[in-house]
């Protein structure tokens, strides 16, 4: 539930502040950190390495 009313609430702020440059940032940034996370817990990691 926190995380849902915490997107809303990000969504609200890009709408009524027009920084619709924000998602597009913020997106990448999660995707990062989800490889990161990914890659330390893999037998995958020596392959993800190169992409950072």
């Amino acid at each position: 539930m926190a995380k849902q009313s915490l997107f809303k609430e990000f969504l609200g702020f890009v709408k009524e502040e027009k920084k619709w440059w924000m998602i597009p940032l913020v997106t990448i940034l999660i995707v990062v950190g989800f490889l990161m996370v990914f890659a330390s817990s893999s037998p995958l990691a020596p392959f993800l390495y190169p992409l950072f």
